[in-house]
This record gives C-alpha cells, sequence and structure tokens, in this order.
C-alpha cells in the first residue's frame, strides 16, 4: 500500500491519501481524541503523540499536528497508523455511523434563498476545501447572513478568514443578493 501525501493551506495540517475510499458518503471530523472513539482508524492517528485533529474524506485524511511538534517526527507514524488500520481490514467507523451530510434543515420564508446557497455549497465550495483537505458545512441563514463550519484543514487555517470573505462571500453575494455577510461557527 502506497500513502501519498499533500501539504494544505494549513501548515499544521497534512492531506494523506491512500488510494482507497475511506469513507462511502459525507464527511467525518474529529477535533479531539475524545470525539475519535466512534471511528476506530481515527483513534489509531490520534493515538500517535502530537495529532490534535483528524478528519476524513471520500478518499483522504487530514491530520492536524501540535504547533511544537514537527512534521518529520510524526508523518512516519502517522503514515503507519493508516497502513495498519487498511491492512487489517477494520472498518474506517463503527456501523452505526453515518456520513455528515453538512447541511443544516431549513425552513420558512428563506428555504428557497437556503437551497440556492446549499446548492452553490456543494458545486462550487466543497469541492475545492476538499482538494485542500477540508470540508465546510452550512449551519444557518438569518437576516443575509450566513454561518458556515469549517472542518479538517480549513479549521484553523490562517488564510480560512480570507477564503470565507474574499471567496465563499464573494460568490454567494454575487449568485444570491439576499447573502449580505458570512460568518465562522465553532461547533
Amino acid at each position: 500500500m502506497f500513502i501519498q501525501t499533500e501539504s494544505t493551506p494549513n501548515p499544521a495540517t497534512l492531506k494523506f491519501l491512500p488510494g482507497q475510499t475511506v469513507l462511502d458518503m459525507g464527511t467525518a471530523d474529529f477535533p479531539s481524541a475524545e470525539t475519535a472513539q466512534k471511528s476506530p482508524l481515527a483513534a489509531r492517528i490520534f493515538a500517535v503523540e502530537g495529532v490534535t485533529g483528524v478528519f476524513f474524506g471520500s478518499d483522504f485524511v487530514t491530520v492536524t499536528k501540535g504547533e511544537m511538534i514537527a512534521w518529520e517526527h510524526v508523518k512516519p507514524a502517522i503514515l503507519g497508523a493508516i497502513m495498519e488500520h487498511f491492512q487489517s481490514g477494520a472498518p474506517v467507523m463503527d456501523a452505526d455511523h453515518t456520513g455528515a451530510g453538512g447541511h443544516a434543515e431549513h425552513s420558512g420564508e428563506d428555504a428557497e434563498i437556503v437551497g440556492q446557497i446549499k446548492t452553490l455549497l456543494d458545486t462550487r465550495v466543497r469541492p475545492a476545501v476538499a482538494q485542500d483537505g477540508g470540508d465546510i458545512t452550512f449551519h444557518g441563514f438569518d437576516r443575509g447572513v450566513v454561518y458556515l463550519h469549517m472542518q479538517g484543514a480549513c479549521a484553523g487555517c490562517p488564510s480560512s478568514t480570507l477564503t470565507l470573505k474574499m471567496g465563499i462571500e464573494n460568490l454567494l453575494r454575487h449568485y444570491i443578493p439576499e447573502v449580505l455577510e458570512v460568518r465562522p461557527v465553532n461547533v
């Protein structure tokens, strides 16, 4: 098994590509070791000293390390953990997991606008942030403000504010005049 790695815009996060499906559907975010208990793979990666976050996409795993740890010290152990997991045949997630769809439900007078926002996020934004090892999820729309949550490599990335304001906000405002602003939320 050969696992490729790619850098991300977040210097504390690396993208690992195992060359096979990680999640059949959706994404999974593990911002701490405590949240990783529903995933044998995430738990195995968190066992590597210095790992502070794990995120799964369809065909990649992004891992975030602590500030004081150098990639040269943890990358071999992370590669080993991922390789051992896939060679063991163990599931990536416990049986009760379903992939996160990344969307909060919304009804009422703004339902049509929210539908347009979700469509743009799914077709234009999420594929781009997945390339960088992350995901972005919709959390709400209220009085012209879109609330989004950044995950994986995008969470804590130095350029995440720029991505939200200059990229996503401009895109949404261009196509949907009712959108006035985009704000991040922390879940």
